[in-house]
């Protein structure tokens, strides 16, 4: 798979994760396993990255005597989500179109 459309589908893996409640990276992870398998040094990158781009907030927070960084998406970031569910409706109707001539032609 391209490395640019996988970077961009993780992203919006991530902010999916935490549309509706926060979360911190291994109970990101663990959400996202039955679907992507995504490891920690990939998801963290990803998680600065968001939080650049003011598509998700952090919050430190102690927990069991450690700190942990719990993650929330912002409006911006829930506007990210609608536009790739705009999008996805798009390359799904480009998909019909390169396997309905591959169908056609085989």
């Amino acid at each position: 798979m391209d490395i640019q459309l996988k970077r961009g589908l993780l992203d919006v893996c991530v902010l999916a994760s935490i549309k509706t409640d926060e979360s911190y990276g291994y109970q990101m992870i663990k959400d996202m396993k039955p679907y992507v398998e995504v490891s920690e040094s990939t998801l963290y990158p990803i998680l600065r990255r968001l939080e650049a781009s003011e598509l998700l907030t952090v919050r430190t927070a102690e927990h069991n005597g450690r700190l942990r960084k719990y993650y929330r998406i912002t409006q911006a970031g829930l506007e990210r989500l609608e536009d790739f569910k705009r999008e996805w409706n798009e390359m799904i109707s480009i998909y019909n179109f390169v396997t309905r001539e591959a169908e056609d032609n085989g």
